[in-house]
């Protein structure tokens, strides 16, 4: 990133956003994100790929959520712009649906809203998941929910620990939300223990500390709702498509699900 800074942010600090920006290819990150970066990379050798599966995941889902007459979107946590943004997709199959992005990085913010800025029928609005009263009116100038939502929660709950209480938040989120609305994430897991290890202290110094989950424990985030066929798996086994790009190798370091609110 050769531009300077927006105020308030600190180019020394890795920034988990623009560490996943770097893991995708994008040029959006400083010195600092790409070291971290890549001591993940020399740690963990596919965490491109895997990134690159999350990604996937997310083009797949955001195409079968349009196709089910899903007509708003509300990407929590959406980090960076890349190519393939949720409303690209999305747009492709009803350029009526509305998207929403969230996030609370000022430049994740600050870019989204420069580059969207012709858009139609897409937002960006600044907004933290662990302050969800403050975050959904800032949504809902945006968002009816007397009709159905989907909210995209991809890569983001692993950032939030218990004491956040991000089983309540996505409660909340369902008990918002008309019946038929949708909620879809990926959730990392814990793989070999002295990688995961490993991993939990480069993020410590980064802008957000991992929080990783069990299969058993990244469930409970559905109840309420009725899990889409296959279930909660491996964000590369999610309704694999021919016609998606996904990298060769398995390189998920978690799971995926998408479920409709009965």
């Amino acid at each position: 990133m050769s531009q300077p800074p927006p105020p308030g942010v600190d180019p020394n600090t890795p920034n988990v956003a623009r560490m996943y920006d770097y893991y995708l290819g994008g040029k959006d990150n400083f010195a600092a994100d790409r070291a971290a970066a890549e001591q993940m990379t020399s740690l963990f050798p596919d965490v491109r790929a895997a990134a690159l599966e999350n990604r996937a995941f997310l083009a797949r889902t955001v195409h079968c959520l349009a196709e089910a007459g899903i007509r708003q979107i509300v990407d929590i946590g959406s980090g960076l712009p890349t190519q393939g943004n949720v409303h690209e997709i999305a747009h492709r199959v009803a350029p009526d649906c509305k998207v929403v992005y969230v996030d609370y990085d000022p430049v994740v913010v600050a870019h989204g809203q420069a580059l969207l800025s012709r858009g139609e029928n897409v937002e960006v609005v600044m907004g933290d998941f662990r302050q969800p009263d403050d975050l959904l009116a800032k949504v809902s100038q945006e968002i009816d929910f007397d009709r159905p939502v989907a909210f995209l929660l991809f890569a983001l709950l692993h950032f939030v620990h218990e004491a956040d209480k991000p089983y309540e938040i996505v409660a909340q989120l369902r008990d918002l939300s008309a019946p038929g609305s949708y909620l879809a994430l990926t959730h990392a897991a814990p793989a070999i223990p002295d990688v995961s290890e490993a991993a939990l202290e480069i993020y410590k110094k980064a802008t957000a500390a991992l929080a990783l989950r069990e299969y058993e424990e990244i469930l409970p985030f559905f109840d309420g709702y009725e899990l889409l066929a296959p279930g909660l798996v491996a964000p590369r086994d999610w309704r694999p498509d021919a016609d998606t790009y996904l990298p060769d190798t398995h390189a998920s370091v978690g799971f995926g699900g998408v479920g409709r609110k009965l």
